[in-house]
């Protein structure tokens, strides 16, 4: 078990070295869809960073990645931009690309325009602008393309040529076995061939002070004083001259950033003292540094064997990530006596702030959670842990508590010898006695954890509990019991709640806001102003910390706040520094942040911590947002890309309407997001949101104009950009059709114009019509009413006519029974009634009326017809029996019948012919 126990405490005490370094933005193959290896790196104006990759060229926009390929498929060696042309060469082949007005690059070749064709297996290396113009060179040839004249001058070697260098506006070139060469005059010069260069390799050239640099692969700098070499002796030298330099530049700055084959890159001062190395255990991509470049922003990228990295050099924010895991999490720092003491869940480690060389160590008997460190006057430094309450003396932990759950220590106004202690179970008073610090007793009366501890200026005792509330406590003048407890019922309880002290004000902080007690009024009343820092969109934790320089800080989703009194006004101003939650991934609700010195603090991480310079935050700087392509995206996900330049007219429900843009933003922890405004559209601006595309879906036909605008960490960008757009009409809204309808509108008007004219005209015939209908029917029911009466009439004479002539027939029948009496006058005066033509007359006449063209008819038919025959056919028309007409005929039945068969003669009607029928034609 010892050996075990000491093979621990060795493994925990045996850190890497502890500097603070850069951060770093990490882009492997995946991310830039390319190739591993990475030769060289350039940027456009517009800050753009374009990288020649085995794969091709590829250019980023700080939101994506675009590749392209070589023009004969072969590894892309150099890459340099120059003014609005990206110049880049490869095997046989060296050109420059265009942005064209879709936003993509289109490849001219230069090479081609040689009167002779590259050398076999000639390769671009290196591209170099000077003056007009633009230097290519190969392991064999150095090309001088003339930008203006379009011309060509080519210096050859007859060994290979290493690299090509510009050193205040002059030439140089180092060559295999012979030495560094310059360009005077249009002709080749050797200025250095001592053994060095000969033998060795010149990596880069620089201009120094007084002379100029050269960095050698293996031997380190020297310098070049009147065509002579001399050694650069450095502090740098004994590193350097154990690795193999592949890379370097000198940054603005005048420092020197290397990049070596296996050990990483190392950052040398203007001196030659070393800065810092940062190697893959450490948090490079790859140890194998193929290319280095410093861009606009004073970024230094490393183009790797493996990947590309980006090293904010100039940042307000260093990092110490634990890539080793024996740190662990930070829960707690502090600077005490010049030594900056980390404590975490691993334990407690210490190393001096005035050694960069110094590692951390950990100080044995602390492993486990450390809560909080406390120092005391300068004098003491305390330990809360979860194994009780440490004093750390000469970096060892001397154990004064074994009271579990030490969560934070508090002074106690006028108690210079005592000190109040939050626990997991409640309140303890630390007492210091001969110069030695232990627990004097528990506070009874109360039992619930006290992480969040303070005491006012009545020397009330204020306990926050995110669960339960907030607790007023009074305690007895020896401080060993509570006299009075109250709950602080008007606070909102919430997740991450915190309660602390400042400006002499208790101030509690949650999802709410920041509320502090009023004294005068015995109550907590909101903050309008310092709630600021607590917005409920942004709110991730309510903890709260006060520094050494009394600033008050605060933790959100998108930024770390500070507040301090403005010294004209004393009014609290509130300071962001943009660095999102999720870039430095703290543990929520246990954020810490302490004063390393003046401006500089240490913040804890999940992974180790961060210090912030806050003299080196700068928020002047000016960012653009550009508009990176334009596409439409139809049925089948083809793509068919717009011009960025110009007013864009886009079919009607042609596709997806997709727009590109992006910030060219490369710190590590500076989180750009982006708003959208489609007027014509919606008028209003979109959410903040990371994504730099959005897509357009069935927009009606109108004139749009999208705008876009970023925000970098708390800045806004300079510029909002606009591009103006028309979907055009659908076909059957188009001005043809347009006037198509107008036309086939006015021929349906037209045409409803005559349908509706001919109804009206139709109608009032057909009413015309049926009036003069019912006119007529008037007429003929009239007619008809008439015909009835005079068939009324001609059945009454009819009638008549027979009762007339029966009762007449029975006289004259009475009058001949009686022999004795002379009855001839009387029955002759009979007779001349019976056959009075007065009644044929009259019945005749009403016949005519009921049936006027009847004896007509039948007389022209038949002209050979008598009188009687034809009063016989009226009869017979009337339909009247043999019975009925013998008195009408003043003859009898047997007669009728016989004058029936002679008219049927006189008709010439055969034997089958009906008599009545044959009248009733008529």
């Amino acid at each position: 078990m010892k050996i075990l126990k000491s093979v621990f405490l060795i493994l925990l005490s045996l850190l890497s070295f502890s500097q603070e370094l850069p951060p770093i933005e990490k882009f492997s193959a995946e991310n830039y869809l390319g190739d591993n290896q990475n030769w060289m790196l350039s940027q456009a104006s517009n800050n753009f960073i374009y990288v020649a990759n085995n794969k091709g060229l590829l250019e980023y926009n700080g939101a994506e990645w675009t590749t392209y390929a070589s023009p004969n498929n072969t590894i892309i060696r150099a890459v340099n931009v120059i003014k609005d042309k990206i110049y880049t060469g490869c095997y046989a082949e060296f050109g420059y690309w265009n942005k064209n007005e879709f936003g993509t690059l289109n490849y001219l070749s230069l090479s081609s325009k040689l009167d002779k064709k590259m050398l076999e297996d000639e390769q671009i290396w290196n591209i170099i602008e000077y003056n007009e113009w633009v230097v290519f060179q190969s392991n064999a040839k150095i090309y001088f393309y003339n930008s203006q004249t379009e011309t060509f001058k080519i210096v050859k070697a007859s060994n290979i040529i290493y690299k090509t260098f510009k050193v205040k506006n002059q030439i140089y070139y180092h060559v295999a076995n012979e030495g560094i060469y310059t360009i005077e005059e249009g002709k080749p010069k050797l200025i250095i061939d001592s053994d060095i260069v000969k033998s060795g390799r010149v990596i880069n050239m620089f201009n120094g002070k007084e002379s100029l640099i050269i960095i050698t692969r293996n031997a380190g700098f020297y310098k070049i004083k009147n065509n002579q070499l001399i050694p650069w002796n450095i502090k740098a030298d004994a590193v350097l001259n154990t690795m193999s330099v592949f890379s370097s530049i000198q940054l603005k700055d005048k420092s020197f950033m290397i990049g070596t084959i296996s050990d990483g890159v190392l950052h040398i001062s203007e001196n030659g003292t070393i800065n810092y190395q940062i190697t893959q255990k450490k948090g490079l991509s790859n140890n194998t540094v193929l290319s280095l470049f410093e861009d606009n922003a004073n970024n230094v990228w490393a183009g790797l064997d493996n990947g590309i990295n980006c090293i904010n050099v100039k940042s307000a924010i260093k990092t110490f990530f634990d890539y080793d895991g024996v740190l662990g999490t930070v829960y707690t720092t502090q600077v005490f006596k010049n030594v900056l003491y980390i404590g975490s869940n691993q334990g407690l480690f210490y190393r001096r702030l005035k050694a960069d060389d110094d590692t951390f160590r950990f100080i044995e008997g602390t492993a486990g959670q450390v809560w909080d460190l406390f120092n005391y006057n300068d004098e003491y430094l305390f330990c809360g842990h979860h194994l009780g309450t440490f004093l750390i003396v000469e970096n060892k932990a001397n154990k004064i508590s074994s009271v579990l759950g030490a969560w934070t220590f508090k002074r106690i106004p006028e108690q210079q010898n005592l000190l109040l202690q939050g626990n997991y179970n409640g309140l303890f008073i630390l007492e210091k006695v001969n110069n030695f610090w232990r627990i004097r007793n528990k506070v009874e009366g109360f039992k619930n954890s006290s992480r969040y501890l303070e005491i006012d200026d009545e020397n009330q005792i204020w306990v926050s509990h995110e669960y339960k509330g907030v607790f007023k406590l009074k305690l007895n003048d020896s401080l060993t019991k509570v006299q009075k407890l109250d709950m602080e019922t008007s606070l909102p309880l919430g997740k991450n709640s915190s309660l602390i002290k400042y400006k002499n004000d208790i101030h509690y902080a949650s999802e709410e806001g920041l509320f502090i007690y009023n004294t005068t009024k015995n109550a907590f009343q909101r903050d309008s102003i310092l709630s600021k820092i607590i917005k409920s969109g942004d709110y991730i934790s309510g903890k709260l910390v006060v520094d050494k320089n009394e600033k008050l800080w605060a933790f959100s989703k998108d930024n770390i706040s500070f507040v301090e009194n403005d010294d004209v006004t004393n009014q609290p101003v509130i300071n962001n520094i943009p660095i999102p939650s999720k870039l430095r991934k703290g543990v929520l609700g246990y954020e810490n942040i302490s004063l390393i010195n003046r401006s500089t603090y240490v913040l804890g991480t999940a992974n180790g911590y961060m210090t912030l310079d806050l003299s080196k935050f700068n928020d002047d700087i000016d960012y653009e947002i550009f508009l990176n392509s334009i596409a439409i995206q139809d049925v089948d996900d083809n793509n068919s890309h717009y011009a960025l330049n110009t007013n864009g007219v886009f079919n009607y429900k042609q596709g997806l309407l997709s727009f590109n843009y992006s910030v060219p933003e490369y710190h590590k922890y500076l989180n750009v997001k982006y708003q959208y405004m489609l007027e014509g559209h919606s008028n209003k601006w979109s959410k903040w949101t990371e994504n730099t595309q959005v897509t357009f879906e069935n927009l009606s036909f109108g004139d749009y104009t999208f705008m876009a605008r970023a925000k970098v960490g708390n800045a806004l960008s300079k510029n909002t950009l606009s591009y103006s757009f028309t979907v055009s009409r659908p076909w059957y809204l188009s001005n043809t059709a347009l006037s198509l309808y107008v036309l086939l509108l006015l021929i349906i008007i037209l045409i409803t114009h005559k349908a509706y004219k001919r109804y009206y005209s139709e109608k009032f015939k057909h009413e015309q019509m049926e009036n003069e209908q019912m006119i007529m029917q008037i007429k003929n029911e009239k007619l008809n009413q008439d015909i009835d009466n005079k068939n009324r009439e001609l059945a009454i004479s009819t009638m008549s006519i027979i009762k007339k002539n029966r009762v007449l027939n029975k006289i004259k029948k009475e009058l001949k029974k009686t022999k004795h009496i002379d009855n001839n006058t009387a029955i002759e005066l009979i007779n001349s009634n019976l056959n009075d033509t007065k009644d044929w007359s009259f019945f005749e006449q009403a016949f005519n009326n009921a049936d006027k063209d009847f004896l007509e008819k039948i007389k022209s038919s038949h002209p050979d017809l008598t009188p009687n025959d034809l009063r016989f056919c009226a009869y017979l028309r009337l339909n009247l029996s043999s019975k009925e007409m013998a008195p009408l005929l003043n003859i009898s039945i047997k007669s009728v019948e016989t004058k029936r068969y002679r008219l049927r003669k006189k008709l010439g009607l055969e034997h089958d012919d009906g008599l009545v029928e044959y009248i009733l034609k008529f």
